[in-house]
């Protein structure tokens, strides 16, 4: 066994070849590289850690069938997360996006206003936010996700959800209140509060 097998490829361009010639130990390094990181996009959108897997595993099969595409190899890195986010997107709609119809979310007496809570938001820890993000439901969670943590517009979220523009608004502010509201029942409420946290 190599120890230091990206050894064989000495830059991300020949890594990528390798893996567009089906070099099986370019494949093994090029998974090596990304497993980790793939599995924190994939947690962020999954309901549990199986689901997780399941949209990993469904993520590298697209990426390895479809690297060719690749004309740049220094561009890959954010090629994989967009394979991932859409193999996300499509194992979301293919179980729960009925959820995302039919969620209802109960008045939130006493939120915080939508100014104030994107500061607030902004001050956490990430891994704290992400943790409450991913209690979410299903709905709310890809669209917080794809919105607030990923970037993408509501233009692009309701294409890749198959819903109207106004759907996906109405989601992030749902989902948006919600969250604010799980973060207020675990005592964040301002500034200072989450200031501790980060």
């Amino acid at each position: 066994m190599r120890l230091f097998k990206w050894r064989d490829y000495a830059s991300l361009t020949q890594l990528v070849e390798g893996c567009q010639r089906e070099e099986r130990r370019a494949q093994n390094v090029f998974y090596d590289r990304y497993k980790n990181s793939l599995k924190g996009v994939c947690l962020r959108y999954a309901k549990t850690e199986a689901e997780a897997d399941d949209i990993l595993q469904e993520a590298f099969i697209k990426i390895f069938k479809n690297i060719q595409q690749i004309k740049q190899p220094e561009s890959v890195d954010s090629w994989v997360k967009s394979v991932v986010i859409r193999t996300a997107i499509n194992y979301y709609h293919s179980t729960t996006k009925k959820e995302l119809l039919h969620s209802s979310i109960e008045s939130s007496e006493g939120a915080m206003d939508v100014s104030n809570s994107f500061r607030i938001i902004e001050q956490l820890d990430t891994d704290f936010l992400l943790s409450v993000i991913s209690s979410l439901p299903d709905g709310y969670r890809a669209v917080v996700n794809l919105h607030l943590i990923d970037g993408y517009t509501h233009a692009e979220i309701a294409q890749m959800l198959s819903v109207a523009e106004g759907t996906s608004k109405s989601q992030l502010q749902r989902g948006r209140t919600l969250l604010i509201k799980k973060l207020q029942e675990l005592g964040v409420e301002s500034y200072e509060v989450t200031g501790r946290r980060s």
